[in-house]
């Protein structure tokens, strides 16, 4: 049974590449263009509200699953799973609508705030926090009980 809870956890982690190899053939994401020059003075790119809100809602349901599915198999737990996907949560709602106002203004609040507000908005940066947070969580839940 450890075994198969491994092989999950890595097609968890393979699931969180997949969605950062393919990410320019399956969201819509002008940005990416944008932050991969890294050039301020690189050209304010076109794009659609709608389907930017959509594509990076459907980023991170897909990073969510992604990431709740590592979560799980590492540590066994359903109410830490739970509370793991609502920290995430937490950060996504706090962190989106920040990033959205970076697009909005054309990101004169600043460069390099912008990218790594769009780094916690597309990518799954809260899992490297959550899972220590976690594996401590059990070493004292543990100790505790010995």
């Amino acid at each position: 049974m450890k075994v198969l809870s491994w092989i999950l956890v890595l097609l968890g982690v393979a699931g969180l590449l997949s969605v950062r190899i393919f990410e320019d053939r399956i969201f819509y994401d002008p940005f990416l263009n944008y932050f991969h020059e890294a050039d301020k003075q690189a050209a304010y790119p076109d794009f659609e509200w709608g389907r930017l809100i959509i594509s990076h809602l459907f980023r991170f349901i897909l990073n969510l699953l992604f990431s709740s599915i590592i979560i799980h198999f590492i540590f066994k737990n359903k109410n830490w799973t739970l509370q793991g996907a609502a920290l995430i949560c937490i950060v996504f709602a706090i962190t989106f609508p920040i990033y959205l106002y970076c697009v909005f203004t054309k990101f004169e609040i600043g460069f390099l705030f912008s990218f790594y507000m769009r780094r916690f908005v597309i990518q799954p940066l809260i899992l490297l926090l959550i899972v220590p947070l976690f594996y401590y969580r059990k070493q004292m839940l543990m100790r505790n009980i010995s």
